[in-house]
């Protein structure tokens, strides 16, 4: 086999030879979480499967569940059939449609004019911005302001907003409000559940059959009615993380014996549910119609198509159809029948910046030109189906994205561009003349749009940096003031707010943007005030967020604004071995310093071996690394070599001991997961009755009891897309022969492109990994903020 670089047992690893012989972990963890088993028996780092924290479905070896357990994973919202008000749901839920419907077609008939600075925002958005004022003034929300469906909707429990997400620093601004009311709270400030209900929804389980242990969730999913929901419509128990459709269908069965079947209305709208929230897990934001039916097929839907017409007419999911006139409704019905067929993938589009098919002109809904015939226009959009929080995320951010696209120039960036280098100036004049622009390049490339935010500084501009995590803030200069995006949201770090809820800023740039899923991408636009700028930057070529959506990829395929890319690439083996990745190829690089080493390997067994060797010994020696400034990266969190497995023999190396803090002991390495999609890394510091005490980044952090086991892993070993936005001195990449069906080319890319120093590869998939490199490129999700912002700004022109 021809190795893409340098290939040295006898160097990283091989110089711990005469080492001891170290015992390794005998497979993946096999205690099982409270609650239903996984819906798979996948357990990798893949582009559909992301990463889940500890806790979710895919800690116990089920596909990517952003979600801690015990928490509400992403649900439908919306009234259950026992939650049914006065007014009709199918009612509501068509007005609702039909009023959204309406509000596009205003814009798009609003689009032709320019946006003015100070312009305010319109729709559905403005609606939410109310809604979020509303909030901030501590006054009721009108629940009007989110529609119909929304207003006749009961209260579901809700989380407290942040109430234990790490201490951080005070903001130099005091800030006037909270973080806007779409906010999704993290696990760990979840709502405590009333004594009476929990227990009235744990005799509700065991009669039907299920643990116990899933009150906690049901509870928070479905709210202080949980009880009557659960006894009205027993396929509710859907809603939790990790329970599957044929457990479900148990539990209905017990509940509610000859009375169900297959067929049952109830069934199959928590079914279209459950595949859509799955469908988020993956990355999607919405569906074709045409595989969700297939899907309901496949679990015994007698009637798949009637079974969706059933969900949307409940309000359970919503329907679309871009550039078709009157979509919601009755007209959409025969959409439904004659949408495109094939899987939610055949819609989209291939290429690393990806974005859904754009279904020529009929998709953004404009008329083909000179009035040709609509049927050369190209095929018709596919319909999709999807849930409200995402419809309402994306909506709400392709209006904020609109209304920056059509900021006007600014000339008071000129001298900051003369006096800048040439690599910050371009960049810089950009900025001047529009109020969105996208920023691509690798590590080194992060030094630009940081130099903009400090020569917007010195004209007296209002500029924040943001980045995806602690470990990408702490590694730019003190001197840029960086934040960290979730911080700038919650108001613990950075400028505050004004008196209108709005960031107190006038540029904000972001980095590690792959890094945005839709609702955080959304938060932040809702968030900018009138007349500001917005700066997209970060590497195209990374895995995607573990959120739903592709923010940054459909920005840059839709082209409705300036694209800037860096010239600096990222120096040393490492950088040219990356670059080569991210085209598709896999080189041969030399390293005369060891930078990049192959370390080749027969088993997985002896892959955690050679990991524990390279951390413990070799890195240290050869580099002067030490283990804590070395991270492992491996596919997946189960498996013989997947973080569970490397991080039991890390530990038993590094820092032995008896676990007695929940398998934890002081001076373990740790990552801890305040919300879905967001790591921090740390150490264990002690324990008390209050909970797990760590260091996480020099914050102290207290993590409850309760919450130590689905949110805090042994951190020694991550997988890429907990690693993404974060890098260190060294990264040791585990690729296990069971590794090979998880490899792809983004995720190869983030692995390797980890470490700043040193990079060693346990190469244990053979031609598994050029294969990845050059025929594996990143798999679509089904998303619809492409066609949404082309179609609000179809007339203006696109500049490169």
């Amino acid at each position: 086999m021809e190795h893409a670089v340098s290939t040295d047992r006898d160097t990283a690893a091989g110089a711990a030879e005469t080492a001891a012989e170290h015992a390794t972990a005998g497979g993946p963890d096999t205690e099982a979480a409270a609650g239903p088993a996984p819906d798979t028996e996948t357990d990798t780092d893949t582009e559909t499967s992301t990463d889940a924290e500890p806790g979710t479905v895919e800690d116990a070896d089920g596909p990517g569940a952003d979600a801690p357990d015990g928490e509400a994973g992403p649900t439908a919202a919306g009234p259950t059939a026992a939650e049914a008000a006065e007014v009709s749901e199918a009612a509501a839920e068509l007005a609702a449609q039909r009023e959204l419907r309406e509000r596009i077609e205003q814009r798009k008939a609003e689009k032709a004019g320019p946006i003015a600075a100070g312009t305010k925002l319109s729709g559905q958005a403005a609606d939410l911005l109310a809604a979020v004022r509303a909030v901030e003034s501590g006054a009721p929300v009108d629940r009007s302001l989110l529609g119909p469906r929304a207003a006749a909707a009961p209260e579901r429990a809700q989380p407290s907003a942040r109430a234990a997400e790490p201490a951080s620093a005070p903001s130099s601004a005091p800030s006037s409000a909270p973080a806007p009311a779409s906010s999704s709270a993290p696990a760990s400030a979840r709502q405590t559940v009333p004594a009476e209900v929990a227990s009235a929804v744990r005799a509700v389980l065991t009669e039907g059959g299920a643990p116990e242990a899933l009150a906690g969730q049901v509870a928070a999913v479905l709210g202080e009615r949980a009880p009557e929901v659960l006894r009205d419509d027993p396929w509710q128990l859907l809603a939790v993380p990790g329970v599957r459709p044929e457990q479900a269908d148990g539990f209905a069965r017990a509940l509610l014996g000859a009375a169900c079947g297959p067929g049952d209305e109830r069934r199959a709208a928590a079914l279209v549910g459950w595949l859509l929230e799955r469908a988020a897990l993956q990355g999607h934001t919405a569906l074709e119609a045409t595989s969700v039916r297939g899907t309901l097929a496949e679990h015994a839907v007698p009637d798949p198509h009637e079974a969706v017409r059933h969900a949307i007419a409940e309000g359970a999911v919503l329907v679309f159809q871009e550039g078709v006139e009157g979509g919601f409704g009755g007209e959409f019905e025969d959409g439904l029948e004659d949408g495109t067929e094939g899987g939610f993938e055949d819609g989209s589009e291939g290429g690393s910046e990806g974005g859904g098919d754009r279904g020529g002109e009929a998709v953004r809904g404009e008329e083909p030109a000179g009035g040709a015939d609509p049927a050369e226009a190209g095929p018709p959009a596919p319909v999709l189906l999807g849930l409200d929080r995402y419809a309402l995320a994306e909506e709400s951010l392709a209006d904020g994205l609109a209304r920056l696209v059509k900021t006007g120039p600014d000339d008071s960036w000129d001298e900051a561009a003369a006096a800048a280098p040439r690599a910050a100036a371009e960049l810089i004049r950009a900025v001047a003349g529009h109020g969105l622009v996208l920023h691509t390049g690798g590590e080194a490339a992060r030094a630009e749009p940081v130099a903009l935010a400090g020569a917007a500084r010195a004209l007296g501009v209002r500029a924040v940096v943001a980045t995806h995590s602690e470990n990408g803030r702490d590694r730019l200069d003190a001197t840029a003031g960086a934040v960290t995006v979730a911080g700038l949201l919650a108001g613990t770090e950075g400028p505050g707010r004004d008196a209108d809820g709005m960031f107190a800023l006038d540029l904000l740039v972001v980095l590690d943007a792959p890094q945005l899923d839709v609702e955080t991408a959304a938060m932040i636009v809702e968030s900018l005030p009138d007349g500001s700028r917005l700066v997209l930057g970060g590497d195209p070529g990374v895995l995607w967020s573990a959120g739903a959506g592709r923010v940054f990829a459909d920005l840059l395929a839709a082209r409705v604004c300036p694209q800037i890319a860096s010239r600096t690439p990222d120096p040393g083996p490492i950088g040219e071995l990356v670059s080569g990745i991210g085209i598709g190829e896999l080189h041969q690089v030399e390293a005369p310093g060891k930078e990049v080493v192959i370390v080749p390997v027969r088993d997985a067994g002896e892959a955690v071996h050679r990991t524990v060797q390279l951390v413990a010994e070799s890195v240290p020696r050869a580099f002067g690394v030490n283990a804590g400034q070395t991270q492992v990266i491996t596919v997946g969190h189960g498996g013989s070599a997947g973080t569970r497995a490397l991080n039991a023999s890390l530990k038993q190396r590094l820092n032995p001991g008896p676990g007695r803090f929940g398998g934890f002991d002081p001076g373990d390495r740790i990552a801890y997961v305040p919300s879905p999609g967001r790591t921090l890394q740390g150490a264990v510091v002690a324990a008390d009755a209050d909970g797990l005490r760590l260091d996480c980044e020099g914050t102290a952090v207290v993590v409850p009891r309760e919450r130590v086991e689905s949110a805090v892993r042994h951190g020694w070993a991550l997988t890429a897309h907990q690693a993404a936005g974060m890098r260190w001195p060294a990264a040791v990449v585990v690729l296990p022969g069971d590794a090979a069906r998880g490899l792809s080319r983004p995720w190869v890319y983030t692995a390797f492109s980890r470490g700043d120093r040193h990079l060693s590869v346990v190469h244990g998939v053979d031609q598994a990994l050029p294969h990845a490199v050059t025929d594996v490129p990143f798999q679509e999700r089904t998303t619809r903020l492409r066609p949404l912002i082309e179609s609000l700004l179809a007339p203006a022109a696109q500049p490169g």
